[in-house]
């Protein structure tokens, strides 16, 4: 049965970088933009809901605001940093974001100290349910709920609407989607903001598993790198695969082989990215 636990366990982590990968992979994927500051606004997310929660707001209402603050952020970004991006050379976006992470920790640093934070969890999810044969945390189950939903809505919103169809069609000849009359700015700047606003939901439901401290942008940016490359660039199908196998890999080592268990992970990474070097499941386009 502690197969079972560790199953658990890596999908309930796996979740957790689904939701804030997610994001990533629409503005690398889709947008083609090296966005390196991704992890900034999940952090800054992830900050807002550990400060509402301590002042007594509800704690799925401090992680709803926390998305719409830094969905908040990654509207500003985009109007005045990541527009200009655009149509420069990846090598600028990967500057000039590497730099803005380095200015969200140094701000995040001096405004709310280098400790890292408590992880906030209600006393609703803070106990231990029966599944079966054994007790189990609620809160890591509620985990593998959220990242559900989360991704049958986010799946739904790119594949079955007019949203979708407009945004895949502008990345894919944004002249000739201006010509038929799609607004593209409006529509890279909704997309970017929806997939700031993710990452920092994703940030604060899961601080729990992955804690927060001033280097969390770039502690676990690899993380979120590797589910984009792994999953296949600009696949939601892919990074939801990618991350889940993640967890699971990342958990399975450090419960069995504590030792090498990030040694693992990555020999893993390197040996799928060797086996198919366009991702798990690319879009038909790429594979």
């Amino acid at each position: 049965m502690r197969a079972v636990t560790i199953l658990l366990d890596g999908v309930a982590y796996g979740m957790i970088l689904f939701i804030i990968s997610v994001g990533l992979t629409v503005t690398m994927g889709l947008m083609r933009v090296v966005n390196l500051a991704h992890g900034a606004f999940a952090m800054l997310g992830g900050y807002v809901a550990t400060a509402l929660t301590l002042k007594g707001v509800p704690f799925l209402v401090s992680c709803l605001l926390a998305g719409a603050a830094a969905g908040a952020a990654g509207a500003l970004a985009e109007v005045t940093v990541f527009r200009p991006l655009y149509r420069k050379a990846e090598l600028q976006h990967v500057l000039l974001t590497i730099g803005l992470c380095f200015i969200a920790i140094a701000a995040l640093t001096l405004f709310a100290g280098s400790t890292p934070l408590p992880a906030i969890v209600p006393d609703w999810l803070d106990r231990m349910v029966d599944i079966g044969y054994r007790s189990y945390p609620l809160y890591r189950l509620f985990l593998i709920g959220v990242g559900a939903v989360m991704a049958l809505g986010v799946w739904l919103i790119m594949e079955r609407t007019l949203f979708g169809a407009k945004l895949r069609a502008a990345v894919d000849d944004a002249q000739m989607a201006r010509a038929v009359g799609i607004n593209v700015s409006r529509l890279f700047f909704l997309t970017f903001t929806g997939g700031c606003a993710l990452a920092g939901f994703g940030a604060a439901v899961g601080a729990g598993i992955m804690p927060l401290e001033p280097f969390y942008a770039l502690r676990y940016l690899v993380y979120f790198l590797i589910v984009v490359a792994v999953g296949g660039m600009g696949s939601f199908r892919g990074s939801l695969a990618a991350a889940l196998l993640i967890g699971v890999v990342g958990t399975a080592g450090r419960y069995i082989v504590p030792q090498f268990g990030g040694f693992l992970l990555y020999l893993l990474v390197f040996g799928l990215l060797l086996w198919r070097p366009n991702g798990l499941l690319p879009p038909k386009s790429a594979a």
